[in-house]
């Protein structure tokens, strides 16, 4: 099996009506101090640390004087008068940290060559690397082309909506009703997809030429036909802590869902045997010469496994023997028992109970899938509730200032924006996720429904552990009657038998 590495490509857009700024986010992802010729800001985070490699690339028709990252990206912003324009659009992507530092900006430099360049956007992308295992690139587009001159053209164009008789329709307003056309395709929704799989595709090619049997996979677990839940994504705080040895919540669930994945994947895989193995079994009886009227019975084979096994030891001291037939014997009851206890006498009905043993263990799977789920969800809630109600208090006192780009709270954001930051994280995820009109956060009932799947959980996943226990104890049969019927077949018939296992 090749082994999957973390994928993590993420796309978003730089939105003025979002109160961003392209020149403030290219500061901040080249660690430089840029002033934004907008609103006359100024952005310095050259004592930011982690920023390993800045490039700028563009199509052949750019003006060479965008190779200055202020010059490009204030020319967007002052072009762009809309107060909610949408001013680039980013991507950011976890690099595979198998590869070197000139391996990883190639990587970069070719995805951006191939998907945006080739298509007449410019590209400014920044490698961070804080030496935490966590290497990534920031990748920011312009969203609007450039013409043959190198100026500034057409985003889109309005095409007036035609009825069935080909008559543009008139509003009640006495306009006529009217549709955007994208002009560059770049905002096409099914670009998302072609560059999340473009980036997969150059990465494994990568590290396939680095030799590294890593790969990454842009698609989700369902769309790769895996039935597993996946986990949870960390964070950088999360990670760090975990680092030092610090348990947390995400990693404990992260842990607790790999656990299951790899139990379920094993008893999955143990059934499977089992059925191979009794379907082998059928088939073979049925194209014997002479056909048996029934399968023999399994207590019957566990009597001939018994007298196989004594048969065996008689070459051994009197001592072992007695201690060898102790223990057979404790298998043999073993056996029986379970085989009494489930009502099993056949290999049919052996095989119907392996059938029903696998769905025992897909349903108590499924119930802790939908717990994790709901898990996954109140940790969020719940992280960014703590971090809506502590940080809301800041957020308040930003408003008071806000009546003009005062000095003062100018100064004020930048001593906090790594809290509003993380406020309005907070606020955009509690305003999309909560019914409308919620007035306070019920963070506490939210950590107690957590404790209480918590709790289900693990009385579930200890079910898991006596169905793998169930199987162990089938599989142990099986070898018991597989040497009881190998006892029975004629020399030839095991010799072939055995060319044919090997």
């Amino acid at each position: 099996m090749i082994p999957i590495a973390i994928y993590h490509c993420n796309i978003s857009i730089v939105s003025r009506g979002k109160g961003k700024s392209a020149v403030a986010a290219a500061a901040y992802r080249s660690g430089e101090k840029l002033t934004n010729e907008w609103d006359g800001m100024t952005h310095d985070y050259t004592r930011k640390g982690g920023v390993v490699h800045t490039e700028i690339m563009l199509p052949p028709h750019a003006p060479p004087s965008f190779s200055d990252r202020s010059t490009l990206w204030n020319s967007v912003g002052l072009y762009e008068k809309a107060g909610n324009a949408q001013l680039a659009r980013e991507i950011d992507a976890a690099l595979p940290i198998e590869l070197s530092r000139e391996e990883q900006i190639r990587l970069v430099r070719e995805y951006c060559s191939s998907q945006f360049v080739s298509r007449g956007m410019c590209v400014d992308y920044a490698i961070h690397d804080t030496g935490k295992g966590n290497p990534h690139c920031h990748i920011m587009l312009t969203m609007r082309p450039l013409d043959e001159r190198g100026a500034w053209a057409a985003k889109s164009q309005k095409e007036y909506d035609l009825d069935e008789n080909g008559e543009r329709i008139r509003l009640p307003s006495g306009r006529y009703k009217t549709h955007k056309v994208d002009l560059t395709g770049w905002n096409d929704k099914g670009n998302a997809l072609l560059w999340r799989k473009a980036w997969a595709d150059i990465s494994n090619a990568y590290l396939e030429r680095a030799g590294s049997p890593e790969r990454i996979d842009h698609r989700s677990n369902a769309e790769r036909g895996i039935g597993e839940i996946p986990t949870v994504h960390m964070g950088v705080a999360a990670c760090q802590m975990e680092k030092k040895g610090i348990a947390t919540e995400k990693g404990e669930l992260n842990r607790n869902i790999q656990k299951a994945n790899r139990l379920i994947r094993e008893i999955r895989a143990q059934i499977g045997k089992l059925k191979e193995w009794i379907a082998d079994l059928f088939k073979a009886w049925e194209t014997a010469p002479e056909q048996p009227q029934q399968s023999p019975g399994l207590a019957n084979l566990l009597m001939k496994y018994l007298s196989v096994q004594r048969e065996k030891s008689r070459k051994y001291s009197q001592s072992w023997q007695r201690q060898h037939a102790a223990d057979e014997l404790k298998t043999v009851a073993k056996a029986v028992g379970y085989l009494s206890e489930h009502g099993i006498s056949t290999l049919a009905e052996l095989d119907a109970t392996l059938s029903s043993v696998s769905d025992q263990a897909d349903a108590i799977r499924a119930g802790m899938k939908t717990a994790e789920k709901r898990m996954k969800e109140l940790q969020k809630l719940i992280e960014y509730g703590k971090n809506y109600t502590e940080y809301k208090p800041i957020h308040d006192e930003l408003k008071k200032l806000k009546n003009g780009w005062t000095s003062k709270r100018d100064k004020y954001e930048e001593a906090h924006r790594a809290e509003l930051t993380l406020w309005n994280a907070a606020s955009r995820y509690l305003h999309a996720n909560l019914p409308k009109g919620t007035k306070s956060l019920p963070i506490a009932e939210w950590e107690k429904e957590y404790a209480t799947l918590s709790g289900q959980r693990t009385a579930e996943y200890t079910k898991l552990k006596e169905t793998r226990a169930e199987v162990a104890e089938l599989h142990n049969i099986r070898k018991c009657v597989d040497i009881a019927l190998k006892a029975d077949q004629p020399e030839q018939t095991r010799t072939k038998q055995h060319d044919l296992e090997r």
